[in-house]
């Protein structure tokens, strides 16, 4: 038995030699005829979806300017964060559409779009947005209410008598 597994390794040694041979082949970049790359991004109830291409940096969020659509500055912060962390501020103009959801998750989701488009435009930026995280979908929801109690965990006043 020991001498039939020597002997089939013995067999084929160039199965090993083309695995070392072949080259990583490198990601092409996704983009329409427009030269925009498309991705959808969700956080809580939001769903956004985000269209990437190179530019100035503008943002528009639901046909507004992101400033104006995200009042309060940590939202801003946010949405800005993928493009900080690939270090490729104010390349690229965003136009994105969001639906369900309050300002907190719609600025989430436009962020996970955000991420997940730079990915597809410029596929070398994937390892720093994956290693911080942005290109996972957070997957924490409101609890659901339960039966018997006001809120999903929240009890009514306990009376002994």
């Amino acid at each position: 038995m020991i001498e039939e597994i020597k002997s089939f390794g013995d067999s084929n040694p160039s199965v090993g030699a083309e695995a070392l041979n072949e080259t990583p082949t490198k990601k092409e970049s996704v983009k329409d005829n427009l030269g925009r790359s498309y991705a959808t991004g969700k956080r809580k109830d939001a769903v956004a979806r985000v269209w990437l291409k190179a530019g100035a940096g503008k943002i528009v969020v639901n046909g507004k300017d992101m400033t104006e659509y995200f009042a309060r500055p940590v939202l801003q912060m946010v949405i800005g964060q993928a493009f900080s962390i690939a270090g490729v501020e104010d390349q690229f103009d965003v136009m994105a559409t969001v639906k369900g959801g309050g300002l907190s998750g719609q600025a989430g989701a436009v962020k996970h779009g955000i991420s997940k488009a730079l990915c597809l435009y410029e596929p070398e930026l994937r390892s720093a947005l994956k290693s911080a995280g942005f290109l996972t979908r957070d997957s924490r929801v409101v609890e659901r209410k339960k039966y018997g109690k006001p809120k999903a965990r929240k009890s009514f006043q306990f009376s002994k008598r």
